[in-house]
């Protein structure tokens, strides 16, 4: 499985559960000739609001990836801040992360 799958599939199953978004860090050179920045290097792959306003910061990674300093910062401070957040290898870590129990 790649990475881009995994992020689809972990959306598809998160957005079963709340308000689900990819997020995309970093930034891209317009044909205008303007720059567009993302979110800050680092940022989550996928933000998921749950009902009652619990946010949840997932990083998506297939092994044998690893997440980067900026990424480990991100989660971290996220955790301090009392959001769920953490890295994802299949969907059922997403949903751990999440504090959503798997079905079946």
């Amino acid at each position: 499985m790649n990475e881009s799958r995994l992020v689809y599939d972990v959306m598809r199953e998160l957005g079963k559960h709340g308000a689900v978004y990819r997020c995309n860090a970093g930034s891209v050179r317009l044909p205008s000739g303007k720059t567009f920045r993302g979110m800050p290097k680092g940022f989550s792959d996928i933000m998921l609001v749950l009902p009652g306003g619990q946010a949840c910061f997932v990083e998506t990674k297939v092994k044998p990836n690893k997440p980067s300093d900026e990424q480990i910062a991100f989660i971290e401070k996220m955790r301090r801040l009392g959001c769920n957040a953490g890295i994802a290898y299949s969907v059922a870590d997403a949903l751990q992360i999440c504090g959503i129990k798997c079905a079946g």
